[in-house]
């Protein structure tokens, strides 16, 4: 019986996540009945929207009046605080989405409710009240107040996650960007009318967890998301329990015969950075070179960082390989004689060489990230 973490290897606020599929938030719908109705086929959920200080509590009263659903409480932390207390024992990834005017209001969030939840910050509600208390849409367009935000959070050391509407802010990878380096550990992406592309480019300039959102609702739509950088995707309008428990059903099933749920499309077919893992040696005209060159790491240097990353594992074998060793092999599903004939020798199914692949690109990932020139342009 495989486990949760083995399937997916996916972790969130020191939490495993039982499947990289997510309900959003829906203002007035989605709190923590909605969700536990759900639960056996979500690993998280992010309820809410919640106003959580005076002048967005005036904002969502105004809405209401208009004929809008919204969460209204006299005393909304207290109200979240029950709202968390639910969650107990459901085995979902708690996210709150919340709109807060000022820095401040977010972090006094964070000493009522503490670190078991992810905190969202609300930078997507396109509600004109919303956007004129300084939140929702606002913050895409005042990138510094986002920033002053996420820091808020961050100095009570908790998990942020921030939702944002694709195509607002006028560059979405500087937005993506700026939302890592503050300090958030999550985004939350509303693609609009956007569609994978959007995904595999802010994949390519940060390293955080991104989740896909936005008529995410076949099995189909879900793969382009994973295998484009996503690592989960999230349903709101659609998260009916027959949705639900058909993407979960569907991506289990993949991750336990491929090793890789998420894993990317080869580089030279489309796919996002973390395809390096299945780039061969730099020795030929192909998309690896420009590749490198936008994250300033010289043919030299890549094949050093892939040999010694694979060093006393697997994935070292491979004398019989075009290139002596597994490192430059492709993936899985590409035909190659002599991958498979090492691969069979080795006793590594294709599961397991996936798998391998995986801890690659977590090595290529964050030597780029973490290591590399601040400016990455891939």
């Amino acid at each position: 019986m495989i486990d949760d973490y083995e399937r997916f290897e996916l972790i969130i606020n020191d939490q495993v996540v039982k499947t990289p599929v997510a309900i959003a938030s829906m203002a007035g719908v989605v709190d923590a009945a909605y969700v536990l109705e759900r639960a056996d086929h979500i690993g998280a959920a992010f309820i809410g929207g919640y106003s959580i200080d005076q002048a967005t509590l005036d904002a969502s009263r105004m809405l209401a009046e208009e004929g809008r659903t919204e969460f209204l409480y006299d005393d909304p932390l207290e109200e979240l605080v029950h709202q968390r207390d639910l969650f107990r024992d459901s085995g979902v990834v708690t996210g709150m989405n919340l709109r807060g005017s000022t820095p401040e209001a977010y972090h006094d969030a964070a000493e009522a409710l503490g670190d078991g939840i992810v905190y969202e910050i609300d930078a997507h509600c396109r509600q004109t009240p919303i956007i004129n208390t300084g939140c929702g849409e606002y913050l895409l367009k005042h990138l510094s107040r986002l920033e002053e935000m996420i820091k808020a959070l961050k100095s009570a050391d908790v998990t942020i996650s921030v939702k944002i509407r694709a195509g607002v802010s006028g560059d979405d990878r500087l937005l993506a960007r700026r939302i890592w380096e503050a300090g958030a550990d999550i985004l939350h992406i509303d693609l609009m009318d956007d569609g994978y592309q959007k995904i595999r480019q802010i994949r390519n300039i940060c390293p955080i967890t991104l989740i896909a959102n936005n008529s995410i609702n076949t099995y189909n739509r879900m793969m382009e998301m994973f295998s484009h950088g996503a690592d989960m995707v999230s349903v709101a309008r659609r998260s009916d329990i027959r949705t639900l428990s058909g993407l979960d059903a569907a991506i289990s099933r993949y991750a336990d015969e491929a090793g890789w749920y998420n894993a990317p499309k080869q580089l030279c077919r489309g796919g996002d950075i973390r395809a390096l893992t299945f780039c061969c040696m730099p020795v030929k005209s192909c998309p690896l070179l420009p590749a490198l060159d936008k994250i300033g790491m010289s043919k030299e240097d890549f094949q050093i960082l892939k040999l010694e990353a694979v060093k006393n594992t697997p994935l070292s074998e491979g004398r019989t390989t075009c290139f002596g060793s597994l490192a430059w092999c492709c993936k899985i599903s590409v035909p190659c004689m002599f991958r498979n004939m090492t691969l069979e020798a080795a006793g590594i199914s294709g599961k397991d060489y996936m798998r391998y692949k995986h801890r690659l690109a977590d090595t290529i990932m964050d030597r780029i990230f973490n290591e590399s020139p601040e400016d990455v342009t891939v």
